[in-house]
């Protein structure tokens, strides 16, 4: 398996001796597993195994999937009322008077709920309606295995699109800790003069002031353990994409963790050159969580 993509598209199509029929579905992007199916009246239980199946291989994404069917031979079909499903309905109409409205169901609305009525072939046997049915299902799942093929080839585009996001950010983290500001030396050069500055504004300043003055100054200019945290997160993002199925929302949340991390750096540089190489992490880690977002 590969790294999955959200957004794919598939078609399948079948035929028997009286009736041809299509699938056709669509996935995009969604925080959970949306999964909506349209049958023809009287197909429920296509609706309700192709719909197992998809909560089986699929783990996000809203996906939307339709059967349409056409008739090949001429007349044949009626439909009938789905008597066992009727009996249910009023059965619990006789239950629940005491806390619903006892007004009698109208046809119309008895013939809206779905189920209530089936399509029934003139001359034909329940195990010929049996076959077809077991056929429109396996076509089905059949395009929802397209489905999941096209999101994984759109999955290992992502996946090209990360690495290279991956490189380019542990480039910059490495140019960040190459920049002069991020050195200890010139750490203390700037405490030195920073020190200097507060002696020479007040210098009745006690030792222990200005010892915690300047453990807070170096506090604020020391980018280490950002840098060390962005290193982190990169190899935690790789060994993700490594685990392929299912790492979307994971991804997510590292990807607040870098952003975190690249504006803490920022906030704590007085370099310009370590400014610029932060704002361009923070652009590239946004490129990347808005490729995540398609991810499963």
């Amino acid at each position: 398996m590969t790294l999955q993509s959200m957004t794919g598209f598939a078609r399948t199509t079948g035929q028997d001796e009286r009736y041809a029929w299509t699938w056709e579905g669509r996935s995009v992007n969604s925080k959970g597993l949306d999964l909506r199916c349209r049958v023809p009246g009287g197909y429920e239980p296509v609706e309700q195994a192709t719909k197992a199946f998809a909560s089986k291989i699929f783990k996000r994404g809203n996906i939307s999937y339709a059967l349409s069917l056409d008739r090949l031979e001429q007349g044949g079909g009626t439909y009938r009322v789905n008597r066992d499903l009727l009996d249910q309905i009023l059965a619990l109409q006789g239950e629940l008077t005491d806390n619903v409205s006892q007004e009698r169901p109208t046809l119309e609305g008895l013939l809206s709920i779905r189920g209530m009525l089936e399509i029934v072939d003139e001359g034909e046997s329940e195990d010929a309606v049996a076959v077809r049915t077991a056929a429109m299902i396996a076509t089905g799942e059949q395009m929802l295995d397209a489905m999941a093929v096209a999101r994984a080839a759109e999955g290992r585009q992502l996946a090209v699109l990360f690495d290279a996001h991956l490189e380019t950010l542990s480039a910059l983290v490495d140019a960040a800790t190459q920049s002069a500001a991020a050195q200890p030396d010139a750490i203390r050069a700037r405490l030195k003069a920073m020190i200097a500055e507060l002696i020479d504004a007040d210098a009745r300043l006690p030792e222990e002031r200005l010892a915690q003055e300047a453990a807070l100054l170096a506090g604020k200019a020391d980018v280490r353990e950002e840098l060390d945290r962005l290193r982190v997160h990169i190899g935690a993002a790789r060994d993700l994409l490594a685990e392929e199925l299912g790492v979307g929302r994971r991804l997510d949340f590292l990807c607040q963790e870098l952003n975190r991390e690249a504006n803490t750096l920022c906030s704590k540089s007085s370099d310009v050159d370590l400014t610029r190489v932060g704002l361009d992490m923070k652009a590239t880690i946004e490129q990347f969580r808005e490729q995540v977002q398609n991810v499963e």
